[in-house]
């Protein structure tokens, strides 16, 4: 199939590309795009595949009567995944509200906020390479070490959706910029913040082109209108090699450029 990412992707930037389809669990030598929320796609990108229909369901396993034992396809967005919750009074997913993507990319980023993060209430991942347990993933702060296709996850959660934390999390991200974005550029350091480090060098609310670091928090970029990889990639590396010489930390880059 051909997807155009300058209407597909988060960040409205890319390209009309061609898009291999993984309708079963198999081997794929490439990059699986899921929801394109936190990517950026180069001018000639290689390999890139994307879920079919079939991997997009929510399945009850087991119920007893504290907890769920759920079977998710990796092409289900977050919101499904947050309404299903939300509506069965299960608890561990509240933060899905405000974090767009599909499971396949939340899990390869081991994404999350506020101390929650999706790898929390894992059991299991289907991989190309079988079942991988949850015990045998060293997942860290946005971090999964798994390098292969992900096509379905089992987890466990427990009955008590709380509403407290999920108006409090929807709160932290209202806090955030709108607009086209692939939301975080870098993962925030040890002991401090991306977006402080960017603003403290200079560069929040920096252009480049219609690319733009954003001027409300400096650790998202913006596209404007019509901004460019090139015009990205700029701002990208600038904020990364000011960064560094003025702290000499070094940011590590949360999009994914494929």
């Amino acid at each position: 199939m051909i997807i155009d990412f300058k209407k597909y992707s988060s960040v409205r930037i890319g390209d009309e590309f061609e898009v291999q389809i993984l309708d079963q669990i198999s081997d794929f030598e490439g990059f699986l795009i899921g929801g394109a929320n936190n990517l950026l796609m180069s001018p000639k990108p290689k390999n890139i595949g994307i879920l079919g229909e079939k991997f997009d369901f929510i399945e009850i396993l087991d119920q007893k009567l504290d907890f769920l034992h759920l079977r998710i396809g990796c092409r289900t967005n977050s919101r499904k995944i947050y309404n299903f919750a939300k509506q069965n009074n299960l608890c561990g997913f509240e933060y899905l509200s405000k974090i767009p993507g599909t499971l396949g990319g939340l899990l390869k980023m081991n994404a999350g906020l506020k101390g929650e993060c999706i790898s929390q209430n894992l059991i299991k991942i289907a991989t190309s390479k079988g079942e991988i347990l949850r015990e045998n993933i060293n997942f860290d702060y946005r971090f999964c070490p798994l390098k292969m296709p992900f096509f379905w996850a089992e987890f466990k959660l427990e009955f008590g959706f709380d509403h407290v934390k999920d108006k409090t999390l929807k709160n932290a991200r209202n806090n955030q910029p709108s607009g086209a974005s692939f939301g975080s550029i870098f993962k925030n350091p040890q002991g401090d913040f991306a977006g402080r480090l960017i603003e403290a060098v200079g560069l929040k609310g920096f252009s480049k082109g219609d690319a733009m670091l954003s001027d409300k928090h400096a650790n998202f970029l913006i596209n404007k209108k019509h901004a460019s990889y090139e015009d990205a990639i700029f701002l990208i590396e600038l904020a990364r090699k000011k960064v560094f010489e003025e702290f000499g930390i070094m940011l590590e880059n949360e999009v994914i450029i494929i």
